[in-house]
């Protein structure tokens, strides 16, 4: 069964509170998404593990009930690095 967008945006938000999360159905068919997460927690930390931070937020859903996420992950604006 595939994942709605507000499904996918609230697994991240309550993993990464921080978080901004934009959820954006890239195909129409629930199942190939574009997610961009911004948030100040990533700071100091790879983008790797910035990515690893959301899949893990997703619990495994991955390759299941998410086919596809095109991931971006961000510091918030105006923030020095």
């Amino acid at each position: 069964m595939a994942m709605t967008a507000e499904q996918i945006q609230a697994m991240i938000a309550t993993a990464i509170p921080d978080a901004t999360v934009e959820i954006t159905d890239l195909a129409g068919d629930g199942d190939h998404y574009a997610a961009r997460v911004v948030a100040e927690s990533f700071r100091g930390t790879s983008r790797v593990a910035q990515h690893k931070a959301v899949y893990q937020a997703l619990g495994g859903r991955m390759g299941g009930a998410l086919h596809a996420l095109q991931l971006t992950t961000a510091l918030p604006e105006g923030t020095s690095s």
